[in-house]
């Protein structure tokens, strides 16, 4: 059913079941032997929920088959935030994983997240009032934005403190007088370089071969963050991440090892949304439950609606398509409805425009676009999944009816579309 490696992405705004679904994966109960999970985009801000053998934990650098023992690799296109995974690793501990910290990889060149960076990112956000854009306040954006034109620190700086230091002092003054009115703080210059010293002490930093030596001992799953449609060049601005959710990295890192990847594409049966930013088929009126995800202080709300194939169409689309199909909440009752088309404006729309990849002014159009466009709404079959994969031309090989392994139903006979 699967290529020899597997990328998982999620086609919305997130929160679609990654996690679970790369937590299977690398189970017993899948039948796959995966060596390793390579995380390749986002940071500090994933919260991944896995629900297995009585535990649960809220990935977030971590990857989601640390609980089936998978290593994890944090390639370049992490941004990193030693602070937060250390506390990470104490949680997985206290769950009664043993070392975590034994089963991370961090390549060298992935982007280091800073307490500064956060407060930058916090006070940033706090200065746009109610115009903010939906950010998680964990210091992605202004990580990912300054190293655009700067020389920004890195996880191998850790290795060096006289570099790192210089770095960091830099840092600190490019973001001073923004922070400085805002009230935020972050650890002195000092402290800092004396936990990343330790920080590279305890985890093994890697470089361009770890990829390979992992992919040769078995599958390889390069799990994803976000959603497809909070992309950096495929979302609808500015209500997007600084990273790319689409799977163009991970197949251009498969492609550097001279292997492919069979892309898997996870939604839910529901739309959902954190935060601001066109949301065509939310429905204030869906009563439907949701455990693991709260409004968030700098997010926003936890928005619900009904299903989206014109924007699943769309992320399937600017993902260069997709093998295959996680369907996840079959077990959620409360909304049998999806979107099969939109009106804007009295005109029908039978599609979402693509556009080409780092056009930023069809992006903001396309958000404009969307906060006009009224969904067209259709009664799904009791059984969406045979519909689900003729309406967007994908077979589904995989569902759930539940948060655990045993809800997971690997199709022997692919769906098909």
């Amino acid at each position: 059913m699967y290529g020899s490696h597997i990328i998982v992405v999620d086609l919305g705004f997130g929160d679609a079941g990654k996690g679970a679904t790369v937590d299977w994966l690398c189970a017993t109960e899948s039948g796959f032997d995966v060596s390793a999970v390579v995380r390749f985009n986002g940071g500090a801000q994933a919260a991944h929920n896995v629900v297995a053998e009585g535990w649960h934990h809220t990935f977030a650098q971590f990857g989601s088959g640390t609980f089936a023992g998978v290593p994890t690799l944090l390639s370049r296109h992490m941004l990193v935030e030693p602070i937060a995974l250390a506390a990470e690793a104490r949680g997985l501990a206290a769950l009664g994983v043993r070392d975590p910290l034994s089963l991370l990889r961090i390549d060298g060149r992935a982007l280091l997240t800073t307490p500064i960076h956060i407060a930058a990112n916090r006070a940033r956000e706090d200065a746009r009032g109610s115009a903010r854009h939906g950010s998680c306040g964990r210091g992605i954006g202004e990580t990912a934005g300054y190293a655009l034109t700067h020389a920004a620190p890195t996880v191998s700086d850790c290795l060096d403190p006289l570099v790192l230091r210089r770095k960091l002092r830099a840092l600190a003054a490019h973001y001073g007088p923004l922070i400085a009115s805002s009230g935020h703080r972050y650890e002195p210059i000092d402290d800092l370089v004396e936990m990343y010293r330790e920080f590279a002490a305890a985890v093994p930093i890697v470089g361009d071969g770890q990829l390979a030596r992992f992919a040769r001992r078995g599958t390889v799953v390069f799990e994803g963050a976000q959603g497809v449609l909070l992309d950096e060049w495929r979302g609808f601005h500015p209500h997007t991440t600084w990273s790319t959710v689409e799977p163009r990295n991970a197949r251009a890192m498969l492609a550097e090892i001279g292997a492919s990847g069979y892309v898997l594409g996870v939604t839910r049966t529901y739309q959902t949304r954190h935060g601001a930013g066109p949301f065509p088929t939310e429905d204030s009126g869906l009563d439907l439950p949701e455990p693991h995800n709260t409004a968030g202080h700098y997010q926003g709300e936890f928005r619900l609606g009904h299903l989206d194939t014109m924007l699943l169409r769309y992320a399937i689309a600017v993902s260069g398509g997709i093998d295959g199909l996680a369907v996840n909440h079959l077990d959620v009752a409360g909304s049998r409805y999806a979107a099969t088309g939109y009106t804007v404006e009295g005109v029908a729309l039978d599609a979402v425009p693509v556009g080409h990849r780092q056009d930023l002014d069809h992006q903001r159009e396309l958000t404009r676009l969307l906060t006009r466009a009224e969904p067209v709404l259709a009664e799904m079959p009791d059984d969406p999944v045979p519909w689900l994969a003729r309406t967007l031309g994908v077979p589904v090989v995989l569902t759930a009816d539940g948060p655990g392994r045993r809800h997971r139903t690997r199709m022997a006979y692919p769906v098909a579309a």
